[in-house]
């Protein structure tokens, strides 16, 4: 087959399922169903991951640039703005940090040779680290939690000062609530800084880019795999994998000084005053009374930046969500009649910060509105076939909107329930908070390059990222009208 005839046949295809989809749909809803195809939704993907955007984190230029690209869409869409003076942006403050370069050599004990650690493979500095170069010995700290009102203690009897602190991310125990607020990264900085450490090293199975945490000076955190830490932890014969089982198991602190070093050196640039903005456009409710009420279709619109020369697109996390939410909305914008209540289209800053932008949304609702009714999340739902779901346990309508959506697509996988919320939410849970009724949408991937340089446009389904925009578009409509 030529390539003419393959995409001749790629159209028709794409035509005969949309129209199938408008078939059974409400009419006053099949053009804005109609509207909707991979192409457009992936070339939104696409626009997103471009070096001119320099991976969107939130503060930075390349941030801004790709901001006003979308409220141009949403204006060119006709979008009811978020005010006449400012507007489709809502700008927050957002200090951020650029590093510039970073080098890991690990320095054995008792032996000559040097490691030479490279970036990605074996560490990341963490993307709020300060400019440091320290040479010095290291002491594990278990999950580096100080918590005296439950009784527990990593640090005791340990002395970090002028040392790297080694520890894992999580809890000593999952099921005591009481664990989370340590659990955030800024707090266990803070806590190791306060210690007197010069930094702090996460062990994860691989390195990962994580902007999510405060400057702090004279601090430099980082990321170190699991056979980084085996090369640490061999001194004491120990492994990463067996040491944070016994962890989990004994649930009581296993902390010991290391005699091995490590030199780090990081040069970072801290921008304390820059402005982070979420993109906002909405069509107004039809009836008078309730378009006071919205639902919020929303995912974050940032990802890591560009750090050491290596550029991290986030084309599934989350240009792939931004992409679906734009395209709801531009089918939102083709209703001849709009729904009952308004909907309200947000692209968030600052999540990987933090959720930072759902959250000064959630604090700062526009005053058009009262109430938000509802609220659509979308995070990484570019790769696989299918699609997941995690739905607020009340009301049942919501998931049967979903589920009566999901008729003529066919693509749920799971649908899961949302019952609360903790330290590794998406941008849902500032609105579930405050008691609005949530739906956050991903796709069954598998996700294999989250927060790395190969989260590229090439690992995107145009059509998994279509069929999800035409199952909330639907549902949202549902939900929005009843």
């Amino acid at each position: 087959m030529n390539r003419f005839k393959a995409i001749l046949c790629l159209l028709v295809i794409s035509f005969m399922a949309t129209s199938a989809y408008s078939e059974k749909a409400d009419p006053n809803v099949s053009q804005g169903l109609d509207s909707i195809n991979p192409h457009d939704v992936y070339d939104y993907c696409k626009t997103m991951t471009l070096p001119k955007y320099a991976g969107r984190l939130t503060g930075h230029d390349g941030y801004t640039a790709a901001a006003k690209w979308a409220a141009a869409k949403f204006e060119q869409w006709g979008l009811m703005p978020l005010n006449q003076k400012k507007g489709y942006l809502q700008t927050y403050p957002s200090p951020h940090t650029i590093i510039d370069e970073a080098e890991m050599v690990f320095i054995p004990l008792q032996e000559d040779k040097e490691i030479k650690l490279t970036p990605e493979k074996d560490f990341l500095p963490l993307l709020f680290s300060d400019s440091g170069d320290h040479s010095t010995e290291m002491v594990f700290a278990g999950w580096g939690i100080n918590a005296p009102e439950l009784g527990y203690d990593d640090y005791a009897g340990l002395d970090v000062q002028g040392k790297f602190v080694l520890c894992f991310r999580g809890t000593p125990d999952r099921t005591e609530s009481g664990f989370q607020k340590h659990d955030h990264h800024r707090f266990r900085m803070n806590m190791a800084k306060e210690k007197g450490a010069l930094g702090l090293f996460y062990i994860y199975p691989s390195p990962l880019a994580n902007p999510n945490g405060d400057w702090i000076q004279g601090f430099t955190p980082a990321i170190i795999s699991e056979g980084v830490a085996d090369k640490i932890l061999k001194e004491k014969g120990l492994k990463s994998q067996d040491l944070k089982k016994e962890l989990l198991a004994n649930k009581k602190p296993m902390s010991f000084p290391l005699k091995s070093r490590m030199k780090f050196l990081v040069r970072s640039t801290h921008f304390p005053d820059s402005p982070g903005y979420n993109v906002v456009g909405y069509v107004e409710g039809s009836d008078p009374r309730l378009k006071k009420e919205c639902l919020v279709i929303g995912g974050h619109f940032d990802h890591c930046g560009e750090h050491m020369g290596m550029v991290f697109p986030g084309a599934n996390d989350n240009a792939s969500g931004s992409a679906v939410v734009m395209e709801i909305a531009e089918a939102f914008s083709k209703l001849n009649k709009k729904p009952k209540r308004s909907v309200v289209f947000v692209l968030f800053g600052g999540e990987e910060m933090g959720l930072q932008g759902s959250t000064y949304f959630a604090d700062h609702l526009p005053s058009q509105f009262d109430l938000v009714d509802g609220m659509f999340n979308f995070d990484m739902v570019g790769e696989g076939d299918g699609a997941r779901c995690a739905v607020a346990g009340k009301p049942d309508e919501l998931k049967q909107a979903l589920q009566d959506a999901d008729t003529s697509l066919n693509i749920l996988k799971r649908v899961s329930v949302v019952r609360s919320v903790g330290v590794r939410s998406s941008d849902y849970a500032p609105f579930f908070q405050k008691g609005a009724s949530c739906v956050s949408f991903s796709s069954n991937g598998p996700h294999l390059h989250y927060h790395l340089t190969g989260d590229t446009i090439y690992r995107i389904n145009p059509d998994i990222m279509a069929d999800i925009a035409r199952l909330a578009f639907l549902s949202g409509y549902t939900w929005s009208n009843r």
